[in-house]
């Protein structure tokens, strides 16, 4: 009975709310697919930013998502849009994940879960993998968030929002 409650307990926690539109983009680190440190807080004068979460690197439905944005990052970098991926894979799956598919962006390697909580993405109970969602910042402000972020379409939905911004 008590093992039953703490996984309920554990479920909640694991799906507590998303950051908020209008919230700075998180000042927070970790290492990307060559163990570079990089600073999320370093990029909130960026045009756009897009920091976007999957599960696990190089399974059907992170690729699809991931080669989404690569298939369409000329339009994104015509924008101006700074892509992070974001897992808990290490730098050594994320740099193979990259180099595989060719990528174009960074991959952030999120081994201690600290940007998945800073963003409050939840995560699957008993395994700790996130789950799938997109932020966009426009200028280090949240603009849009993608809370069940598709896989074959993260780019066009990206572009759209963008496109809705655009002065």
């Amino acid at each position: 009975m008590i093992s039953k409650l703490l996984s309920c307990l554990t479920a909640l926690c694991a799906t507590s709310g998303a950051i908020e539109l209008g919230s700075d983009l998180p000042a927070v680190s970790c290492p990307d697919q060559e163990g570079k440190t990089i600073s999320l807080a370093d990029y909130r004068s960026a045009k756009w930013v897009l920091v976007y979460f999957y599960p696990k690197a190089d399974t059907p439905g992170c690729t699809s998502q991931a080669c989404s944005l690569r298939d369409a990052f000329a339009s994104l970098a015509e924008q101006n849009v700074t892509v992070f991926g974001v897992s808990k894979d290490t730098p050594a799956s994320q740099k193979k994940f990259r180099e595989k598919y060719k990528l174009p962006f960074s991959l952030l390697a999120d081994t201690e879960g600290t940007v998945i909580k800073s963003f409050a993405v939840p995560t699957y109970p008993g395994v700790g993998l996130s789950k799938r969602q997109a932020f966009l910042f426009q200028k280090g402000k949240l603009v849009w968030s993608d809370l069940s972020a598709s896989t074959t379409k993260q780019a066009a939905d990206v572009l759209s929002v963008i496109s809705k911004k655009q002065p």
